[in-house]
């Protein structure tokens, strides 16, 4: 079979067996963390006075990766020309041992750039994150974005009062309106409720919750789709360094973070989906969408894979059951006060507007024209149209071509919403770089072993 060569981004990422890009990762992540200790917000300067030395461990890291590798490979070439000669003391068909040494097989690099990532997560996550929530519980202010606030008090008042979210009227009332908002599904109130039942204590912090989550959904998709070929473990690698390490998913679990369980779990369900356990898949995305509107979306596309495989009924009764079982009870308590938080407030009809406003195309559209907030709710509906009329044309053949197609729908809202954050690109980055895992084990092939200036290297092609 004729392959086409590689694309310049696949030969990138695969330099040096991907310890190049990881390289240029983690020293640009660290440029960023440094310039994050001079940010105006407290959380955000903390987060960057810790992770800055993270970053830098994970690069000095790589570069030892680099070190062994590059003496790997002068061991493996003098190798070669003592024994693989004709008159080398070795018979010249005994090609397969010249041509693939066990110790130069790329398959060990991956788990130890696994290893690398894993530490780096720690470092730059999970640190800062105790830190910031230990000064918190100490009496510290500043110590945690709006978002954890918000979360921990909406558990307090679904424990007392049975439903997360408070009322125009009880809104109206607070000293600071904005902090009465819960602009989520009821379901992001479970992190919250550690704090709640058991008072203030860092361990309590709705952050630790939402990492502890994050990270043990993240290892079950990895896990999931891993299938112990070197192509695929390095694909693995770049897609879980994309949910966890990059500074737009460090900081964000850092100083706030109820946007990373919501990713973690669309990634799951991708990958049940994957291995064609779409009940479960359903279940997962279904937990998503019962604490996030961001994961609405995803569900639809995964729904519509789900139909081209005949698994349409087991996936829809976790993806559409569990929003609405857990949607009930709010409904029933207060419904006026369900639509005031989840709908009135997000699209700008609430008391205080969203403090949602990093100047993207839908926000700038909205600020700086004529009727520009209509102008940008239509150009929203028609990227949707889009992405739609794309489900119907071309519907997903596969996960990974399912996560494409996330990926782009999610990146057109987020540029178009009138009300939008930088934050919220994690989405769609994530889910573009986890579709090439995603995909069948037959379209990513570790084929035989091909000698590159004296080293073994995976060939991955698409069929």
């Amino acid at each position: 079979m004729i392959e086409a060569p590689p694309s310049i981004w696949r030969r990138v990422d695969r330099a040096a067996d991907g310890l190049a890009a990881d390289l240029g990762l983690y020293a640009g992540s660290a440029l960023f963390a440094w310039f994050t200790i001079g940010s105006t917000l407290t959380s955000h300067r903390a987060w960057g006075a810790v992770a800055v030395w993270g970053y830098a461990a994970a690069a000095l890291a790589v570069l030892v990766q680099l070190a062994l590798r590059l003496r790997r490979r002068t061991a493996a070439s003098l190798h070669d020309h003592s024994t693989c000669q004709p008159n080398g003391g070795k018979r010249a068909q005994d090609t397969h041992e010249c041509q693939a040494n066990p110790a130069i097989l790329p398959g060990s690099g991956a788990v130890a750039r696994a290893w690398v990532v894993a530490g780096t997560w720690v470092a730059v996550t999970v640190v800062p994150l105790v830190a910031q929530a230990v000064a918190r519980a100490g009496g510290m202010s500043g110590r945690a974005q709006e978002e954890v606030l918000v979360v921990e008090e909406s558990a307090r008042r679904l424990l007392d009062s049975g439903t997360p979210y408070l009322g125009r009227d009880g809104i109206a009332a607070l000293p600071e309106p904005l902090l009465g908002y819960t602009p989520y599904q009821p379901g992001m109130s479970v992190f919250g409720l550690p704090r709640a039942v058991f008072g203030d204590a860092w361990w309590t912090d709705a952050r630790i919750w939402f990492a502890l989550v994050t990270a043990l959904v993240v290892a079950l998709a990895a896990r999931l789709l891993r299938d112990g070929t070197a192509g695929r473990d390095a694909l693995l690698v770049r897609a879980v360094q994309a949910a966890t390490v990059l500074p737009l998913c460090a900081l964000t679990l850092s100083t706030g973070g109820d946007d990373l369980p919501v990713l973690a779990l669309c990634l799951l369900a991708l990958a049940l989906a994957a291995r064609d356990r779409f009940g479960w898949a359903g279940v997962a995305i279904g937990a998503a969408a019962a604490m996030k509107l961001l994961a609405w979306p995803v569900a639809l596309v995964l729904g519509a894979y789900a139909l081209v495989r005949k698994a349409g009924g087991r996936y829809a009764v976790g993806a559409a059951g569990l929003p609405v079982l857990v949607l009930i009870p709010a409904l029933l308590v207060e419904p006026a006060a369900f639509v005031e938080n989840v709908i009135r407030f997000p699209t700008g009809h609430g008391l205080v507007t969203s403090p949602a406003a990093s100047p993207l195309l839908g926000y700038l559209i909205a600020q700086h024209l004529p009727a520009g907030r209509i102008v940008a709710l239509a150009l929203l509906a028609l990227a949707g149209l889009a992405v739609g009329l794309w489900l119907l044309r071309r519907p997903p053949r596969d996960a990974g071509s399912a996560a494409l197609i996330i990926a782009t729908g999610l990146l057109l809202a987020i540029l178009l919403m009138p009300a939008t954050r930088f934050g919220y690109l994690l989405y769609p980055a994530a889910l573009a770089l986890w579709s090439l895992p995603l995909r069948p084990p037959a379209r990513v092939d570790h084929e035989p072993m091909a000698r590159v200036d004296g080293m073994s290297q995976p060939q991955l092609h698409d069929r």
